[in-house]
């Protein structure tokens, strides 16, 4: 009998570019996972700032705290950052084309982040109010996200890894993909070919391919960069000027996720 295809893998970025935490299970709301992307390292003009430019960002550790985050860094002292309330003062930002609300965290946390990151930069939070509307070429007016690069969710397969790994001279983690959702039990990139998938009572559809970017060869052991996985996906992934790994999921109603449960596809993508 075929392996029960199975959620292996659960993942949350609180700040984007910075170390993610395993999870067990999490909740999704209108953004996506609780907690996802909510945060955002940004520069003097509100542009938002990631591992393509700073890659020493994969080395800062990230806790959730009931009412802030623990950030943690190579030879610099633990912080604390409070979440900012309603009352405090916003700031418009940028992520890709995208411009909206980020509210100002405190000086201490911009001057912890400027000193590791050698650039002067502020960290800022999404409120529960700012509305970012996902691509509508995939989706819906009532399809959020918060500050992912343009997506709720991220699913990579760990056949799919296993597969890329064979081609590669030393094997890589499922680290350099920063994926929300790791499936396990599939055949190496039948993902490609789903469209609709259910997960405990979550329906979710995948919407569009991931094209992967510089940040994959970063190491997140040590934040230097390299030429893979991206030499090798180029191979063998490539379509037209970009290469893809990975899945693009909206949903349309809250729910919880746990690490385990099964995966049932429900709809393929024409071929």
């Amino acid at each position: 009998m075929p392996a029960e295809i199975c959620l292996s893998g659960l993942h949350c970025y609180p700040v984007k570019s910075m170390k993610g935490l395993a999870l067990d299970r999490s909740n999704l709301d209108g953004f996506g996972l609780v907690h996802d992307r909510r945060w955002m390292v940004v520069d003097a003009d509100g542009g938002f700032l990631s591992q393509r430019e700073l890659p020493r960002m994969a080395l800062i550790g990230v806790e959730l705290e009931s009412d802030g985050l623990l950030l943690t860094a190579p030879e610099m002292p633990a912080l604390r950052v409070g979440r900012p309330t309603i009352a405090a003062p916003r700031i418009e930002v940028e992520v890709w084309q995208d411009r909206l609300e980020g509210c100002v965290v405190e000086a201490q946390a911009d001057a912890w982040l400027s000193h590791f990151l050698g650039v002067e930069c502020r960290l800022v939070y999404m409120m529960d109010d700012v509305k970012r509307q996902v691509d509508q070429r995939y989706a819906e007016s009532r399809h959020l996200t918060a500050f992912s690069d343009g997506f709720p969710l991220l699913l990579a397969s760990a056949a799919s890894l296993e597969e890329l790994n064979g081609r590669l001279e030393s094997p890589l983690s499922m680290a350099r993909f920063r994926a929300n959702l790791v499936i396990s039990g599939s055949q190496p990139y039948a993902e490609d070919r789903w469209a609709r998938i259910r997960i405990g009572s979550m329906e979710l559809r995948l919407v569009k391919p991931c094209s992967r970017c510089s940040i994959t060869t970063v190491d997140p052991t040590n934040g230097t960069r390299g030429s893979e996985p991206l030499a090798t996906l180029a191979a063998y992934r490539r379509r037209g000027k970009k290469v893809y790994f990975g899945q693009n999921l909206i949903y349309d109603r809250p729910g919880e996720l746990r690490v385990g449960m099964p995966v049932e596809i429900l709809e393929y993508r024409d071929e």
